[in-house]
């Protein structure tokens, strides 16, 4: 069983900055790609940043692209989002996917993913 646990969300002021963990477990787990997805009240969820296990290529939605970084630590099964200058439009409960199946990924489709966490909090204030 390969669980999924996100930390490092909260309440920042318009401009800050955040940076959230998402720790994968479950014997001999290794990921294909690892992404974070968001949902906002009253929204649908959407991709934000997706990372490729594998060669480290990362993939950004326009949205957060400039501001938002994703990075990975292989030998922890660990995935990064550093988000810098904040917005109000950024608040959503931020969550983190994992695929174990490799090949033919379409990395911003959530359906793509096999594993989810349970979602983190970001409350970006004016």
């Amino acid at each position: 069983q390969v669980q999924l646990v996100e930390s490092g969300g909260g309440l920042v002021q318009d401009g800050g900055s955040l940076r959230l963990s998402c720790a994968a477990s479950g014997r001999a787990f290794s990921p294909a790609a690892m992404g974070w997805f968001r949902q906002a009240p009253g929204k649908e969820r959407e991709f934000v940043a997706g990372i490729i296990w594998s060669t480290g290529s990362t993939y950004y939605a326009d949205s957060v692209k400039g501001r938002s970084t994703i990075s990975r630590v292989n030998a922890e099964n660990t995935v990064y989002l550093q988000m810098n200058s904040l917005k109000p439009e950024d608040t959503a409960v931020y969550y983190c996917a994992a695929r174990a199946r490799y090949g033919g990924i379409r990395i911003q489709q959530g359906d793509d993913y096999d594993y989810w966490g349970q979602g983190t909090q970001v409350t970006v204030s004016s």
